[in-house]
């Protein structure tokens, strides 16, 4: 889903990207299938004279993109923020990129030590609502999960 979206918005102006990302999460977290492509319509109607490539794009790949609506809200939302290599990349990149050159190798190693370390912490903290989802795991896969 990110990778559709940072794709959607690769050619949007920057001025319209705020109000077109913000109309794109009504599509992904609506409740249903049916009511993301409502939202998909919707969004068509707003952006399509615009940006269609941007539609066909989600168009042409909405079986794929859909998938995860056959997951319950709460599994979803760990499917959106379990990119687990991703996320690292991400904030090691917001540790770094405040510095633009680094005097040598040592430097930048370190920088990217200490940026791991911060993030590690947060390594430990619950998964929200995780009985909840255990639960749906359990009923989801229940030839695959021994309790």
């Amino acid at each position: 889903m990110v990778h559709q979206i940072r794709n959607s918005c690769r050619y949007v102006v920057w001025k319209e990207k705020k109000e077109f990302t913000a109309d794109l999460k009504n599509i992904y977290n609506a409740p249903t299938k049916e009511a993301a492509e409502m939202e998909l319509d919707n969004f068509e109607q707003k952006w399509g004279a615009k940006y269609p490539y941007a539609i066909r794009s989600w168009r042409n790949n909405w079986e794929e993109l859909t998938v995860f609506f056959e997951f319950s809200v709460e599994i979803r939302k760990i499917i959106y923020t379990t990119n687990l290599i991703e996320n690292l990349n991400g904030k090691i990149r917001k540790y770094t990129k405040n510095k633009l050159s680094f005097p040598n190798d040592d430097a930048l190693k370190k920088s990217i030590y200490l940026a791991i370390n911060e993030i590690e912490k947060k390594w430990d903290q619950p998964i929200w609502n995780w009985a909840l989802i255990f639960n749906q795991f359990i009923t989801i896969f229940e030839n695959r999960i021994q309790v």
